[in-house]
């Protein structure tokens, strides 16, 4: 098997086809004015679109400012600095430039996560002047609500999320600018010589079966939303009776890939400890035997905590168990005579 298919590309065109029939049939992104780019993961397509819409680096214009709105997925921090480019730095959150003028945050990158990683809320640019990576991982149907297909110049997605199949490594990005296309699609090709190709092919396989059973029995994004409902349902039904956490907001809203209006089923509960001792609430779950991730990973207060729901359906009954010892011990930690946990 060559680095490259027949005609010496390092993309599959019909993959290509494929996922642009996929965007089109659940209607979650506008495809006919975008070119695509594969990577290893949305992972690579982070700093792969940093460098794409930053300055080249031979040029006189400063380092472009990297910036997200709290919380926000620490991997566009972590990344940022971790790769250390000449042409771009990572510049802090959006609410130290919230105040400043188009023209001042012309020379800035904004990572937008619409759902958002961790508390799965539909998200706008907060700065009017900056190029937008617009991050649309989780923008499925089984986990948002679809109001409208993304139409903006830099979008991201990923396998792992539509399919579940994170450990195959393989993302996506459309791009409006065929500049900023070449730049993202050099950066893959340097450093990885393309998406592997046995990944290609495997992903051709999974999104063609995909298509194939949309609005069926087997619609995989019912499936999922069935599923995810679900959890979001218990997990708030138990947690709606503590007085110790509390979990972020979430209303029904119509899908139009569904149809109708659709309860929400998040992958994610950002959780929030309301007692004033339990300042660090990743440690107040962790002693409840609750595996979270500290909200400090995301620039929020430690006093939330992100639980994942993306669990095999054992996991996540323990989860539920533990859910359920942690708010039922309050009425007897509150009743008369007895010590606080």
């Amino acid at each position: 098997m060559s680095y490259t298919t027949t005609d010496s590309l390092f993309q599959s065109v019909e993959l290509e086809t494929q996922i642009r029939r996929l965007h089109r049939a659940v209607g979650n992104a506008v495809v006919d004015d975008k070119h695509l780019v594969f990577a290893a993961g949305s992972m690579q397509l982070i700093n792969a679109l940093v460098h794409a819409l930053s300055p080249d680096a031979n040029a006189a214009s400063p380092p472009a400012s990297v910036v997200a709105t709290v919380p926000y997925y620490p991997a566009y921090r972590l990344q940022t600095a971790m790769f250390d480019g000449r042409e771009y730095k990572w510049g802090g959150t959006t609410a130290l430039w919230a105040n400043a003028s188009r023209d001042s945050t012309s020379g800035f990158i904004e990572f937008v996560t619409s759902p958002n990683n961790p508390d799965a809320l539909l998200r706008e640019p907060v700065l009017g002047g900056s190029a937008v990576i617009s991050d649309h991982a989780y923008y499925w149907p089984h986990f948002t609500h679809i109001p409208a297909p993304a139409d903006e110049d830099v979008m991201m997605f990923t396998i792992s999320k539509p399919s579940g199949h994170a450990g195959s490594r393989f993302g996506w990005a459309l791009i409006r600018d065929e500049n900023v296309a070449k730049r993202a699609y050099d950066y893959v090709q340097m450093s990885i010589m393309g998406a592997s190709r046995d990944t290609q092919l495997r992903m051709l396989g999974i999104v063609t079966v995909m298509l194939a059973n949309l609005h069926g029995e087997d619609d995989i994004f019912a499936f999922g939303h069935d599923v995810m409902r679900s959890r979001w349902r218990r997990l708030n039904a138990v947690v709606s009776r503590s007085r110790r956490i509390s979990l972020q907001k979430m209303a029904p809203q119509y899908c139009t890939y569904f149809k109708r209006i659709r309860e929400p089923s998040p992958a994610y509960a950002w959780v929030k400890c309301e007692r004033e001792e339990d300042e660090d609430c990743y440690g107040a779950l962790l002693k409840a035997k609750i595996i979270s991730r500290s909200g400090v990973a995301n620039e929020a207060r430690s006093r939330y905590t992100r639980i994942s729901l993306l669990k095999s359906d054992d996991d996540f009954d323990v989860l539920m168990e533990r859910v359920t010892d942690l708010v039922n011990a309050e009425k007897y930690n509150d009743a008369p005579g007895s010590s606080s946990m």
